[in-house]
């Protein structure tokens, strides 16, 4: 098993350090290069991957529908096209044992991803994996990594807030903080509690976890200014970014149906030369 290239292990340790900045660590999760470069444009100092957002404009529907192949081609194809640390949301893993886990994850690191959100919560049942299994997966996935010499992000999404598991709101901080505990000691990086928008109980996982904790942006979460104030380290928009683009189009196109929106068009700053340059400027 092959060790990683200097520079993507010097990524890495740049991706880690990041989430223990005083800066919160925002992610508009992209799906492909020209959404990197964007970033990267804009001073982004890190690209986090969708793995929603690519599935969708695939023409798939979330939940590991896209074969890991396609999947992993498009990553690849993000991380070649910016000099910056890359990290991949690869759902569960896209594996059904070990063999494959291993094998999927190796692969990752050799195409230069430097980090990953991996879940734990059945595709069928929507229930949560057990704690024994999911710790022997990040267990395996930071052997994997030690074997190549990379200090790779582990983001351990825990599915305890939309699981079906009917866990009582108490039950289900109770449950997160579990998880958040036996993950740290298994191996991740970070923690990554979807759905979790009470400020209250954000504030006790970082305070009680004492590791990064990553907050995704849906309706009923606080401020920006309020999670960093939580301790959160780290924030990500999940499918955001590619809804916010998807209902400009959506807008443009309902308004050419009725013989408007050319001002929109005509007037807008992103031209084809502003496109061509972020490309130039790789």
């Amino acid at each position: 098993m092959r060790t990683v290239s200097s520079i993507q292990q010097q990524y890495a340790k740049t991706f880690n350090k990041l989430h223990y900045s005083n800066n919160l660590l925002i992610l508009p999760n992209v799906w492909e290069p020209l959404g990197a470069l964007l970033l990267k444009s804009l001073n982004y100092e890190a690209i986090a991957t969708a793995s929603a957002s690519i599935a969708f404009t695939n023409a798939f529907e979330d939940g590991e529908n896209i074969s890991f192949s396609n999947h992993l081609a498009q990553i690849k194809k993000i991380v070649t096209s910016v000099s910056l640390p890359v990290t991949a949301d690869i759902e569960k893993g896209y594996a059904s044992n070990d063999e494959e886990l291993q094998k999927n994850i190796s692969d990752l690191i050799d195409a230069g991803v430097v980090g990953i959100n991996i879940e734990d919560s059945h595709n069928d049942t929507k229930l949560l994996v057990p704690i024994e299994i999911q710790c022997r997966k990040i267990q395996l996935i930071r052997t994997i990594a030690q074997k190549k010499e990379i200090d790779f992000f582990i983001n351990a999404r825990t599915d305890t807030f939309i699981s079906k598991d009917n866990f009582t709101p108490e039950e289900q901080i109770k449950a997160a903080l579990l998880r958040g505990h036996e993950y740290k000691n298994a191996g991740a990086s970070g923690f990554f509690p979807l759905a979790l928008k009470n400020q209250t109980h954000i504030e006790k996982l970082c305070k009680e976890l004492n590791y990064p904790i990553n907050i995704l942006t849906i309706p009923g979460i606080p401020d920006l200014t309020a999670l960093k104030n939580c301790g959160v380290a780290r924030v990500s928009l999940g499918p955001s970014f590619l809804k916010i683009a998807m209902n400009a189009m959506k807008q443009l196109a309902i308004k050419l149906k009725h013989n408007d929106g050319l001002n929109e068009i005509v007037n807008n700053e992103v031209t084809t030369d502003y496109l061509a340059n972020l490309i130039k400027n790789k």
